[in-house]
Formats: C-alpha cells, sequence, structure tokens
C-alpha cells in the first residue's frame, strides 16, 4: 500500500508539472538515465568510464522539433553529478541547463528528472555530465533533433543516420586529471583519440598495439547517410576525414550550412557537424576514418589518431596502407581558418532559426552591448594555478546564481565583469555579465595563448561574423560578415587570434559562457549572461520547477523526501517504466482530446 500512494504521488505531481510546464498539443518523450561507473579498456588498459544506462558512449536521445522532454536521472557515480544539454537552448528554463550556476547538483544515489521543450530547433547536439571534470572519463551521448514533417529539408532524406563521437582520451580517469590541474601541472599529451568509446583500428603495429576494440560502421553501397559528428573531448582540436569519400556539409549545431564538399574538416572541442556522405566508391575493401590531432606537433602527437573502419556490405578485404593524409599545415593555421570561414550558413532553407525570428537579419541589428573578453596562459592567483577571461578567475557559488535571485540571496555574485580586459593583476572572483533584454550583443574572444580554445553559450545560438589572426580593433568590424556567418553553439578561436560573434539576447535566465577546453574551463574561464525581463512576467520565463533542488544559503529548504526521493523508491522497485507508460497514455489522451 505505501508503494502504490508513492506511486500515486510523484503520478500527479509529474503529471502538474509536465501540464504547467509545456504545450498540451506537442507530444512527450521519456528517457531514463542510470549514470554509473564501468571498467573499459579503449586504449587496451582496463580503466574507469563513466556510462550511461551502462553504456560507453551514452544511448541517443532522438526527439523531434518541439518534443517535450523528461529525462529522469539517478546518479551512482560517489560524487555530485548534473547532465548538461549542450546546444540545447532551453527557452524560457534555464532551470533545466544543467550547469552549476543554474542548478544545484543530484547528490549520490539521488534521482532527479529534466523537463524541457526542444523548442524551435533542430539539428545535431550531445549530452555530458558538467561538473568535476567527468566528461574526460565519459558520461556523454548525442543529441539529436529532427524536423517536423511540415518544415521540409533542404536535401533529400538520407538512407540513414550514423552518429561518430570522437575526442581525446586520457588512460587516467577525471579524478585523476583533476588531481593533476590542483597541484598546478598541465595534463599532457593524451594517450589517444577515441570513436563512439573505442581505440584506434591497428592501422600501425608501432602505435596501436595488439587487443583494442574499434569502432566497425556498416554501409550500403550507392546509399547516402547523414553522419553526424561530434568533438567530446578534453581539448585536443581533431581533423575528421573518411578515406575516398567526400563530405558533404549539411549542419552545423543547429544551422542548415551553405553545403560545400570536404575531403577532411577540422572540428574543435565541443563542436558537432553532419555531414551528407554517399557510398560511392568500389568495395575491394574496407576505408579508414580518421581523427587527427590537430595544431600540434604531427610527429610527436602521431599516436593521437583515431581509426575506425568504414565498412560496405560487399566488401572483399580489410583496410590497408597508409591513412588518408590531413591538411599538413600544423604550424600554419592559415588553412584552417580559411576552412572555417568558408562555413556559410543557408540563409535560404526552411526549418527553426535562431530566435527571434528576424534575427537572421543580424546585419542590420544595433548593437547594444559589447564584450571583449581575452584569456592569456594560465596564471599565478593566491598561489594556485588558474585560467582567466579578462582578468577574473571564475569562482562557482555555492549558491547557484539563478536560486539565489529567485530567492533575493544577497552577496552570492557581482554584476560587475568588465566589457574590456582588466589592466591590473588577476582576481577570483564569481563576477557576471549583466545582459540587456532583447538587447544584441557583440562578443569578441581575443585567444592570446598558444594553443586553441573554442567557447560555448548557453541559451543561444550566436551568429560567428568574423575571425583573423592578431588583436581585435575597432577597424576590425569593416571584415565582419554581415549576411550568412554561421549561427551555432560553440565556436574556435586561433592562437593568437579572435572571433566575435553577436548574439540576440532575448531568453531570460542564466547562460554559461564558457571554455570548451575542459582544463581551462576547470581552472576558471568562464562566467555567466544573466539576462532578466524587467517586468518579471511569467510569459517570458517558467517559473521555478517544483521538484528543484536547494543547496549553499538555501540548503535548509531540501526536504529530505520530495520528488526526487520519491521517484528513486519508484526506480529501485523497478516501476519507473511503468510511470513512463502511465504518463505516454496520459500525454497521448491530451493531445487527442486537446
Amino acid at each position: 500500500m505505501a508503494m502504490c500512494r508513492v506511486f500515486a504521488v510523484v503520478f500527479l505531481v509529474y503529471i502538474g508539472l509536465l501540464v504547467s510546464l509545456c504545450s498540451a498539443g506537442d507530444p512527450y518523450v521519456f528517457y531514463n538515465f542510470e549514470v554509473s561507473y564501468i571498467t573499459a579498456s579503449p586504449l587496451g588498459e582496463p580503466q574507469q568510464v563513466i556510462a550511461v544506462n551502462g553504456k560507453f558512449p551514452g544511448p541517443i536521445i532522438n526527439v523531434t522539433t518541439n518534443d517535450n522532454v523528461v529525462i529522469n536521472v539517478r546518479n551512482k557515480l560517489d560524487e555530485h553529478l548534473l547532465l548538461h544539454w549542450s546546444g540545447i537552448q532551453q527557452r524560457r528554463s534555464s532551470w533545466q541547463d544543467g550547469l552549476p550556476g543554474t542548478n544545484c547538483p543530484i547528490p549520490p544515489k539521488w534521482n532527479w528528472t529534466y523537463q524541457f521543450q526542444v523548442k524551435d530547433q533542430v539539428g545535431s547536439f550531445f549530452y555530458f555530465p558538467s561538473l568535476h571534470m567527468q566528461r574526460s572519463s565519459g558520461g556523454f551521448g548525442s543529441f539529436i533533433i529532427n524536423n517536423r514533417a511540415v518544415i521540409p529539408i533542404p536535401f533529400n532524406t538520407p538512407d540513414g543516420d550514423i552518429v561518430i563521437m570522437i575526442g581525446d582520451w586520457y588512460k587516467r580517469n577525471h579524478t585523476a586529471l583533476r588531481r593533476a590541474l590542483d597541484a598546478g601541472r598541465d595534463l599532457g599529451m593524451p594517450d589517444g583519440v577515441l570513436m563512439n568509446g573505442k581505440g584506434p583500428y591497428q592501422y600501425n603495429t608501432t602505435y596501436v598495439p595488439d587487443g583494442i576494440d574499434h569502432e566497425t560502421i556498416t554501409v550500403h553501397p550507392g546509399k547516402t547517410y547523414r553522419v553526424r559528428v561530434h568533438n567530446v573531448g578534453v581539448s585536443t582540436s581533431l581533423n575528421f576525414r573518411i578515406q575516398n569519400h567526400n563530405m558533404l556539409l549539411a549542419e552545423s549545431e543547429g544551422s542548415y550550412t551553405v553545403q560545400q564538399n570536404y575531403t577532411s574538416l577540422d572540428i574543435h572541442v565541443g563542436q558537432s557537424y553532419s555531414f551528407l556522405v554517399t557510398m560511392d566508391q568500389n568495395a575491394s575493401s574496407d576505408y579508414y576514418i580518421v581523427a587527427s590531432a590537430r595544431m600540434v606537433n604531427e610527429t610527436t602527437w602521431r599516436r593521437v589518431t583515431g581509426v575506425a573502419i568504414l565498412h560496405y556490405t560487399n566488401s572483399k578485404g580489410k583496410a590497408s596502407g597508409p591513412l588518408p593524409t590531413a591538411p599538413q599545415d600544423e604550424f600554419d593555421k592559415t588553412f584552417s581558418m580559411n576552412q572555417a570561414r568558408s562555413i556559410r550558413w543557408n540563409v535560404s532553407a526552411s526549418g527553426a532559426r535562431p530566435n527571434p525570428q528576424g534575427s537572421f537579419r543580424y546585419g542590420s541589428i544595433n548593437v547594444t552591448d559589447v564584450y571583449v573578453l581575452k584569456n592569456v596562459p594560465p596564471v599565478q592567483i593566491n598561489g594556485k594555478k588558474r585560467t582567466t577571461l579578462s582578468g577574473i578567475s571564475f569562482i562557482n557559488p555555492a549558491t547557484p546564481i539563478r536560486l539565489a535571485d529567485q530567492f533575493k540571496v544577497k552577496g552570492v555574485y557581482k554584476l560587475d565583469f568588465p566589457n574590456k580586459p582588466l589592466t591590473g593583476p588577476p582576481k577570483l572572483e564569481t563576477s557576471v555579465i549583466n545582459g540587456t533584454y532583447r538587447g544584441f550583443m557583440e562578443v569578441i574572444l581575443q585567444n592570446n595563448e598558444t594553443r586553441m580554445q573554442s567557447y560555448h553559450l548557453s541559451g543561444y545560438a550566436v551568429f560567428v561574423v568574423g575571425m583573423d589572426y592578431g588583436e581585435w580593433s575597432e577597424n576590425s568590424r569593416g571584415t565582419y560578415n554581415k549576411w550568412d556567418g554561421i549561427a551555432r553553439t560553440t565556436v574556435q578561436v586561433y592562437p593568437g587570434a579572435w572571433t566575435a560573434i553577436l548574439v540576440s539576447l532575448d531568453n531570460v535566465g542564466v547562460w554559461n559562457l564558457r571554455s570548451e577546453n575542459l582544463d581551462s574551463w576547470y581552472l576558471g574561464q568562464e562566467t555567466y549572461v544573466r539576462v532578466v525581463n524587467p517586468e518579471e512576467t511569467n510569459k517570458t520565463e517558467f517559473p521555478i520547477p517544483d521538484n528543484a533542488l536547494f543547496c549553499g544559503a538555501l540548503g535548509k529548504m531540501q526536504k529530505p523526501q520530495d520528488i526526487s526521493s520519491a521517484a528513486r523508491l519508484l526506480f529501485k522497485a523497478g516501476n519507473f517504466s511503468v510511470l513512463v507508460t502511465l504518463l505516454y497514455f496520459v500525454s497521448a489522451a491530451i493531445s487527442i482530446f486537446s
């Protein structure tokens, strides 16, 4: 009887949440995630990795524009957890973003349920754990948003969908990497590059020992596939290529691109692309799929290469011989930057566009705020190695910024992030950008380091309007692309160079602006953009969710028996699937009778 009462309470609460947060006419999609440690040997040696539902990488989330997504997460790690849905804009709902500036973490052995709508978005994204360098141990997976049938895609429907998750990898787990950074050491060269959680095919016995499992992707001759590639690594830019096959670029993080053929493409940390690849080669043998380190000394980094196999169903033999070569310019970044500039937005394509509607005419919108964000090599602050943005090394507060705003907790953060780099000594601060609601912000990312950086802004797609070497100046605006600069969520900044982005601040909330390089992010290279509607109406932001977690100064508000606790009981009893099934039928009934 007690179990039935718990089930009834949770069922009613979830129905209330879903009806209040989501449009009744839009369907619901349910996922149940258990995040835990498993033992795997991606580079031939057993190590601890983070799995989702026992899988590494985790399962693919596959939804359609405007779906209401409900993801129950059970944390079976031995430390706190947040899952971040990178690139999902969380329209009006930064409460669901899964970052420490917006959410309290999920404690070990707890459940928490994310619920959000993938509003007005299409494309290729991924999710990952956002705390404690955990992404370097796994926990990531692909997040695909398909178009609704009433909106055509700007290419023929592919014959299949292929997801490839690439990234540099260390044999040390995230706790060991964290200890190295805390001790002031660099992470050093990675031990390899993984493809879908597997090590390289043995193309060379010197660099690839026996006993490593590799990824094989089987295709049918003559078919065209949409190949979605995500760089989920720690800090290494990778050049992606498929031997003897052209890759027709079609989409980048939610924006359809002008379709151009590439034989290889540099994909930087945190970035996602999708290509149309036609299997038009003969099947005398299999073909290599390669992801190799870029912007580094190729001779030294030779082992940092991922190799998978493209296998035609009628293939007559194994792949052999040398790998297809990468662009020979590891000390001359001009090729890579020119390639990046060649990626243009398909402004004529139907489909979801960055909000608000009309912002695709970004070149004629007046800029209201300008921020020049400069990063430099790591510095010492109070005897500790730290990274900075504009001279500030960010400290995540014990009470999340969005939660502090909701309950008017004072002293949690400062709304004083400088619009130009500080001239004095670097500082440890919880300093936040004061975004202007419905303003149009220009951000210049200046990379004064000797290695690649990439940056991500939550809550938005940003227009990439310019990039060049040297120091940005007012005159640099004369080089901006004001017509078809790509709109995306993660942008690269080359060493000794700058990248300029424009963003329309119409999405109320607290949004993370960070380095995607995990070591830089962990050591403080981030801030948040706080966007507040002065009218404070529920039309521009959903209310705080009923299952919100509390921590820091608000920790006493956390009840020991709440929605998360009840959901955990259901999960342990094996009844969560029943809950999901019932919710499915209820949502179907709502759709039918609305």
